[in-house]
């Protein structure tokens, strides 16, 4: 597994000089997919694991990471650094370009890392052979999670696109039954990866997934966005009232 983590830390240590030149540290945010994509392909090419499960995984890792990169990079190229990095710049000041190597590029490097922890346990075994049911549930909750994150994501960026909508709250779609449909998507396809791997016996493997659900609900994701909403937004506090935060449900 180590050679995961030396890929990805390879991989953003040279993200990171190029954040120095740009002066813009939130680039590493549209490298979050095609880093943990990296690790995969590290693993693939240093393992002789089951070709048919590994090239599989591989496969939809690549589909994930190549759309979230288009996805966040369409979202934030041309509009400067993100605000929390900008905000820790002001922070610290002219120690920032040492520090944002430990606190924004190997930080992340080290968490994709052991999420990503189910695509050794399903790329590297040699055994089975063959895909069993565990890897096609796992396919299939790969392409739920997908097509959830995909779908909500593509209806978030529409509403924006739409002058009208300028302070308004997106409550249509998926946004009606969750407030966070991309997040409980991108946990849902990761639960999928998780399955690739116990189809090799590596049950604990699940520990990678269930770390990327407590950050997407407890840490980077619906936390940390709800506070700022919930203060920007007028109308977001009714929109807490009815609307689940994570799992689909029907409105309140």
């Amino acid at each position: 597994m180590l050679i995961g983590l030396a890929a990805i830390i390879a991989l953003f240590t040279i993200l990171w000089i190029v954040s120095l030149v740009v002066r813009n540290s939130s680039i590493v945010d549209m490298w979050w997919g095609p880093g943990i994509l990296v690790i995969g392909l590290a693993y693939f090419f240093t393992t002789a694991g089951a070709q048919s499960r590994a090239q599989l995984v591989v496969a939809l890792l690549a589909l994930w990471a190549i759309r979230l990169a288009w996805h966040i990079g369409a979202r934030n190229i041309g509009h400067g650094e993100d605000f929390r990095y900008a905000k820790w710049r002001q922070e610290r000041g002219a120690s920032w370009w040492w520090y944002s190597y430990f606190k924004v590029f190997v930080l992340q490097s080290v968490i994709a890392w052991i999420i990503s922890m189910p695509l050794y346990f399903a790329i590297a075994p040699a055994t089975p052979a063959r895909l069993t049911p565990f890897d096609v549930a796992g396919a299939l909750l790969f392409a739920f999670g997908f097509f959830f994150e995909a779908i909500g994501d593509e209806q978030l960026r529409r509403f924006k696109a739409d002058p009208a909508n300028k302070g308004k709250v997106l409550s249509t779609g998926l946004w009606r039954y969750t407030r966070h449909p991309n997040y409980f998507g991108e946990a849902v396809l990761w639960w999928g990866f998780g399955l690739f791997a116990v189809a090799t016996g590596k049950y604990f493997a699940l520990i990678g997934p269930a770390i990327m659900t407590w950050l997407l609900i407890r840490v980077s994701g619906v936390s940390l966005l709800e506070q700022t909403l919930k203060t920007t937004k007028p109308g977001y506090a009714e929109y807490i009232r009815r609307t689940s935060a994570f799992v689909p449900m029907p409105p309140r």
